[in-house]
């Protein structure tokens, strides 16, 4: 197997792609379930506005916080 740097870099940029894609699609799942509680028109009402902001920021913000912690875990 040819483990040249340029095969691993691109490894790990495929790898954080996919992290974020799985990111993206749990942040999109669970905060649309929390906030939008009825049929969606052609825009959000302001409450669900708020809500998925709020939602989304703190799920990445979690997010952050664990990928420091497993990085210093593995340090």
């Amino acid at each position: 197997m040819d483990s040249s740097p340029e095969l691993q870099r691109f490894l790990q940029e495929e790898k954080q792609k996919a992290m974020i894609a799985e990111m993206v699609g749990k942040l999109t799942s669970e905060c649309w379930d929390k906030c939008i509680t009825s049929t969606p028109g052609s825009k959000f009402s302001s409450s669900e506005s708020t809500c998925l902001t709020n939602c989304a920021q703190r799920y990445l913000d979690m997010t952050m916080l664990i990928q420091k912690k497993f990085q210093s875990m593995q340090q």
